[in-house]
């Protein structure tokens, strides 16, 4: 017994408990292989292994509804989900992300939208994230390449960026922050800020070139369990540039503040 496993604690004090650090090429791969002039090969590969299994090579799964949210929007209520998925490892992983609003009063879909991702780190913190993103609403649907970074920036703000590249050639971004300000353990306040840019004007989508969108947003959570979280908060949105005119045009109002209520979930 003390003849495996005293190669297990070797290999993993050696590897820094880096899943990936065996990989040729990748730094600490020649910290996973000093321990072999003292160990059986056969004992070592064992070891190996079993530290692989135990630090990051074990495939996980996670799912989190991070908004939703029954929006006021003045005469116009809004149901909105915002919820991303993954499966992997901690160097590979399959993301899923959907976010979208149903217009109550008139029974559609006024954004629906699906990605599908390949996640794999790039720093300590950041994931370079590529995939497809598919509109099924507003129109006719459209379907986008997806190239982003996903992490935990400087003071803990939660960053996700993503540029598009639609079918048709039209180049978008969008960039979301996020961060948590616990007033105790379980009531949390989370500032959220959303910008969506188009290097375009696509107006049969209602979107001008430039800054299109501008949102800003607070929640205020209570944490019944870490997995379940009802909450309040209030959000501004703001329709910008030639995105405003085309709202104007169509007899909306390019800015509104909606109070909102909702559920936070994962698992």
């Amino acid at each position: 017994m003390l003849k495996f496993i005293s190669p297990i604690i070797a290999a993993a004090a050696l590897s820094s408990l880096s899943a990936y650090a065996a990989e040729p090429g990748n730094p600490g791969s020649e910290l996973w292989s000093q321990a072999d002039q003292y160990y059986d090969a056969e004992d070592m590969d064992a070891s190996r292994r079993a530290v692989l299994h135990e630090g990051g090579a074990q495939t996980n799964w996670f799912v989190q509804a991070d908004r939703f949210e029954y929006r006021s929007n003045g005469v116009d209520p809004l149901l909105l989900w915002d919820a991303q998925g993954w499966y992997g490892t901690d160097a590979h992983k399959f993301w899923v992300k959907t976010e979208g609003e149903y217009d109550f009063n008139a029974d559609a879909f006024e954004e629906a939208e699906l990605q599908g991702l390949y996640s794999k780190p790039i720093t300590s913190y950041f994931d370079l994230q590529a995939g497809v993103r598919h509109d099924f609403a507003p129109g006719d649907g459209r379907t986008f390449g997806v190239i982003g970074l996903q992490g935990l920036a400087p003071y803990l703000f939660e960053l996700d960026t993503a540029l598009f590249v639609s079918g048709q050639g039209d180049v978008s971004a969008r960039i979301e922050a996020e961060y948590e300000l616990l007033l105790t353990q379980r009531l949390i306040l989370q500032p959220r800020t959303e910008l969506n840019f188009a290097v375009q004007s696509v107006p049969e989508y209602g979107v001008g070139s430039g800054l299109s969108t501008a949102e800003l947003s607070a929640r205020l959570r209570y944490e019944v369990k870490r997995e379940f979280a009802p909450y309040i908060g209030i959000d501004w949105t703001r329709s910008v540039g030639e995105t405003a005119d085309f709202v104007r045009a169509d007899g909306g109002d390019p800015s509104s503040v909606s109070f909102v209520a909702g559920l936070r979930l994962w698992f």
